[in-house]
């Protein structure tokens, strides 16, 4: 983990910064100037999220015109984290992720300057893309992001068929060709009786990593983090997806609204409406793998002894940035209590899950 937090410096012309805001909820970015380290970069700046482009204190992505940038990214996002009273869950949940074994954005906080104004402390993620692969030394292959609900591998939602199979899901790297083995994968899970989806859902998925997600996804206890929140990879070599996490902010314990979650609102096998996921706990064989998985887990990485030094790290590092943050300075008091109610969490939801295993067969 850095020990600094780095000033990203916007240099942006007023006209452009007008139009900027004139296209709020589009998708319009601004040329504009970043100084990351003493270089400048030629960038186009947009706004990203979809309800957040109306807080005070708002998220950006940040396109490079040039990739070979000193963060190797065709993209950032700078995320404001606004409702997080702790601005840490988002890192601290993809962090978490890491260690679980699960492909997740690298993140880091960094101090964001436009016009040499100091805008507030930031939350930058890594895009999930095909230098994402490249800087893990992993094969290439297409990525989708889940972009709404419709991205739970069913034919329907709630009752109404989708428009297509892919509805919700938006290939942001890869051939169109590409559709087709997703396609495949979905069909599987929606056409193949039980006996046939055991035999069949492994040569598709990666089980392993997959249910690595879900233990990652449960215990952080991100409600929209089932049928959305996440991206898909296929791994070429191995011919098997792989599920990433994406915009893990309303975690351990605060809802997207930042209000607080009763640390049981999400159940052990978590929110139901992912087929795939449902239908994978319908076998007794995969209820087992996961089961096993977070028994692990809750006795290893999932405790207050393994995360509480991290979450007092990242606590003092931020401190110091968000008392001068003008959006979210007067909420000091309840930023300086978040670490222990994470860990208070962490010790309630543990002690939950674990009870919950007694009857999990």
């Amino acid at each position: 983990m850095s020990k600094s937090v780095p000033s990203y410096i916007l240099t942006i012309d007023e006209d452009e910064l007008n139009i900027l805001r004139e296209n709020l909820i589009n998708d319009y970015a601004a040329p504009s100037k970043l100084n990351i380290d003493g270089i400048d970069y030629k960038i186009r700046l947009g706004y990203r999220g979809a309800y957040t482009r109306k807080f005070r204190k708002r998220s950006y992505i940040v396109h490079f015109q040039n990739s070979n940038n000193i963060l190797e990214a065709h993209a950032i996002h700078l995320n404001a984290e606004y409702k997080d009273p702790s601005i840490i869950r988002n890192k601290l949940s993809l962090d978490f992720f890491q260690d679980l074994g699960v492909l997740a954005p690298d993140t880091k906080h960094i101090n964001f300057f436009r016009n040499e104004t100091f805008r507030g402390i930031y939350l930058q993620l890594e895009s999930v893309d095909d230098l994402f692969l490249k800087k893990r030394g992993l094969p290439s292959g297409p990525i989708y992001y889940a972009t709404n609900n419709d991205a739970n591998f069913a034919f329907d939602r709630e009752g109404r068929r989708k428009r297509s199979l892919l509805s919700g899901l938006q290939r942001v790297h890869g051939l169109l060709s590409d559709d087709q083995n997703l396609i495949d994968f979905i069909t599987v899970i929606n056409k193949s009786d039980s006996i046939d989806f055991s035999y069949r859902i492994g040569n598709y998925l990666d089980l392993d990593k997959y249910f690595s997600w879900l233990v990652g996804a449960v215990c952080t206890m991100n409600n929209d983090g089932f049928n959305h929140n996440y991206s898909i990879y296929r791994n070429s070599e191995t011919g098997l997806f792989e599920i990433m996490p994406w915009d893990y902010d309303a975690t351990w314990g605060r809802k997207i609204s930042g209000g607080i979650m009763d640390h049981k609102y999400v159940p052990i096998d978590g929110r139901p409406g992912n087929l795939l996921k449902d239908r994978l706990l319908d076998s007794h064989k995969f209820r087992k793998m996961y089961k096993e998985k977070l028994e692990e887990v809750l006795e290893t990485k999932y405790t207050v002894n393994y995360l509480e030094d991290k979450i007092m790290s990242l606590h003092q590092l931020v401190r110091p940035h968000y008392l001068r943050d003008p959006y979210i300075n007067n909420n000091i008091e309840i930023f300086d209590y978040e670490p222990e109610m994470i860990t208070q969490f962490i010790r309630n939801r543990n002690h939950y899950l674990k009870t919950q295993l007694k009857y999990f067969n």
